[in-house]
């Protein structure tokens, strides 16, 4: 028989990239928002595969509500890709982005403690737990450093899974993801923000662009291919964490100019720098060590920041193409 998988957060990036890994492998995917009977699940439809998915309402910082889909779908996998997904925004909302991952993780956790289930659990972790890692790479026993609220809240959430893992015996591991990017990101990540506007002025519908600290460095992938990383993780004897990176960094500033040049464009002359847009702290540079994810899981990043800005700047010229 087919495995099932519940998937909380399937509506976002990863979610819908995940569902439809999961589904071309056998799966029997149950996906979860707050309202399902509401939410639109735009990106399962842009990859044509929300029929194949049931869905189910569920707040994962609700522990009634937790409880009662993990007894109602009986999942063998369960991926918690769900929580207030912004850094940005969790300096305005810090108790909604703390409940929303922290207590959500908590809940999912204790929930298959009680009822004792069989099931591997992943949760989603974030490289924005390292902090400032002083130009050195961050391997999986890095010390975290958390500069932002969101930062705060995944760290508390790894933690969480560590203790369930070590403390009950749980199948339970965190994948530390580095930045990865893709055609569904919503344009408040800034890299959509920068595909989007690039092409926008591209096609004379705008002249500039405005942006934070350029200056930041980052680790960029293409999440279609880290979405892999979660699944192998599951599929291991022993549960445990791993970094999920392309091992390559630059800054945003190489970011904008890669973009702007495949479009013909030169970037210092439509980008101006506003300090409204910058953060009250942010991660400096971003260094990855994904080497034990290529020793263990026998997963490597395919595709690098230019490859992915390219694929993105495609799928939004095409998007926009069949607007006119």
């Amino acid at each position: 028989m087919s495995k099932t998988a519940l998937i909380l957060g399937v509506s976002g990036q990863d979610g819908a990239y995940l569902s439809r890994l999961l589904l071309q492998k056998g799966y029997r995917v149950i996906g979860s928002s707050r309202d399902a009977q509401m939410s639109s699940f735009a990106n399962l439809k842009c990859l044509g595969i929300k029929d194949e998915i049931q869905t189910e309402s569920v707040s994962a910082n609700d522990f009634r509500s937790v409880l009662q889909v993990l007894k109602k779908v009986e999942p063998d996998e369960i991926y918690n890709l769900a929580g207030q997904s912004s850094v940005g925004l969790s300096f305005s909302q810090p108790v909604e982005t703390f409940e929303s991952i922290g207590i959500g993780t908590l809940n999912l956790l204790e929930a298959i403690r009680i009822q004792d289930m069989p099931v591997r659990f992943y949760n989603a972790c974030s490289s924005e737990c390292f902090g400032n890692t002083d130009g050195e790479r961050a391997d999986e026993g890095t010390p975290f450093r958390p500069r932002s609220p969101y930062a705060v809240a995944k760290a508390a959430a790894f933690w969480q899974v560590a203790n369930y893992r070590e403390a009950y015996g749980l199948f339970a591991c965190s994948g530390l993801l580095f930045n990865h990017e893709s055609p569904l990101r919503p344009e408040r990540f800034v890299t959509q923000k920068i595909v989007r506007e690039a092409c926008q002025i591209k096609a004379g519908l705008q002249q500039k662009m405005k942006l934070g600290n350029i200056s930041v460095m980052r680790d960029w992938g293409w999440a279609p291919e880290y979405v892999e990383a979660m699944w192998l993780m599951l599929q291991q004897d022993k549960a445990d964490d791993f970094i999920v990176a392309t091992g390559q960094t630059y800054s945003l500033e190489e970011m904008v100019e890669t973009v702007f040049f495949s479009l013909g464009l030169n970037w210092r002359e439509h980008v101006e720098l506003n300090p409204d847009l910058l953060r009250p702290t942010d991660i400096k540079s971003s260094l990855a060590d994904p080497g034990k994810a290529a020793r263990e899981l026998g997963w490597k990043a395919r595709y690098g920041m230019k490859e992915v800005a390219a694929m993105m700047v495609e799928a939004c010229l095409q998007d926009m193409a069949q607007c006119i």
